[in-house]
């Protein structure tokens, strides 16, 4: 039902969740990932945080202190972006010596939480949902360090995981069952919009009553009808690029294959020849067609009329080369 349509939220993360009446959601999804009751103190502004009409393919981020002054990173990214986990390496990194300031004695550094939602397809592994935190482990002994602190006079003892930086990787396409959880119920917002009535899962309850595509006035709902349409296209685009790509490439591997496996097979035997012929040729091929899959992709965001850098970042393609199209 119409009536039942939520915002995407990667809109409402850009547009209404720095809003101070609307991060209950926001803490929502927080608490449970993280297992802990978060409240944030305040939304920091960061770099990603872009209004222009074409920040449409950037990512969203969103900077958050929770009541014990530690930082938390929101980031969702529509599209494809090379060195991804290096990015998100140095946002953390970022984040920690943003905030300390000349002098300040070690002791000032916050932990880190980094999570980070995508809606592209990265990597191999069956799993929606990945969780990163550092230990040091005995080479020998395989037991875990653990570091002694004296804090107000008390000996302490704490692990490298309660001080280095926590990553969250949510590979919101990887979902595909039914909700049960207060994780999966989120996780089924983050990638369809749907909310159940009678959630339980921190934060949805708010988002029910906050983000309802109702309740937006006309011309926001042009604005954000705008930008679905956009991000649509741009999956397609990729899509068909990707699979034109590797057609393309199996046809010339198999056919460049045969070729070079006969030339080989009269000098060094048919035998061999042949089946190096076709291996060296598939490859060849697949590098070929993917190579002129990227290009035509770029062509195809070219005449959309996207800007180079924007290219340029969904491709992988140099701006020089990218003008040459």
């Amino acid at each position: 039902m119409i009536n039942e349509q939520y915002i995407r939220f990667d809109w409402a993360a850009k547009r209404m969740l720095r809003d101070k009446a609307n991060f209950d959601v926001l803490e929502g999804l927080m608490t449970v990932l993280i297992g802990e009751k978060v409240v944030i103190e305040e939304i920091l502004e960061s770099e990603g945080n872009q209004e222009s009409e074409q920040d449409k393919y950037n990512r969203v981020d969103v900077m958050a202190r929770n009541s014990k002054g530690e930082y938390i990173i929101v980031e969702v990214q529509l599209s494809r972006e090379r060195y991804y986990l290096e990015r998100i390496l140095y946002g953390v990194s970022k984040v920690i010596t943003d905030n300390m300031h000349l002098g300040d004695r070690y002791e000032k550094v916050k932990k880190v939480y980094s999570i980070n939602i995508i809606y592209f397809p990265m990597g191999k592994g069956k799993d929606y949902l990945y969780h990163g935190v550092t230990t040091f482990k005995g080479v020998h002994t395989n037991d875990t360090l653990e570091i002694t602190d004296y804090e107000a006079d008390t000996l302490r003892m704490r692990t490298p995981q309660q001080i280095f930086p926590e990553y969250f990787i949510i590979r919101v396409n990887e979902f595909n069952q039914v909700a049960t959880t207060p994780l999966e119920e989120w996780i089924e917002y983050l990638k369809n919009g749907r909310i159940k009535k009678d959630t339980c899962a921190p934060g949805l309850q708010e988002a029910r009553k906050k983000l309802l595509y109702m309740n937006m006035s006309d011309k926001e709902k042009r604005i954000y009808e705008h930008h679905i349409e956009n991000q649509m296209v741009e999956n397609d685009v990729l899509d068909t690029a990707r699979i034109e790509g590797r057609a393309e490439g199996l046809a010339e591997g198999r056919a460049e294959g045969r070729a070079e496996g006969r030339a080989e097979g009269r000098a060094e035997g048919r035998a061999e020849g042949i089946a190096e012929g076709k291996a060296e040729g598939r490859a060849e091929g697949r590098a070929e067609g993917m190579t002129e899959g990227v290009m035509q992709v770029a062509r195809n965001m070219k005449q959309l009329g996207l800007p180079p850098e924007t290219i340029a970042q969904a491709t992988g393609l140099s701006i020089d080369v990218i003008k040459t199209l």
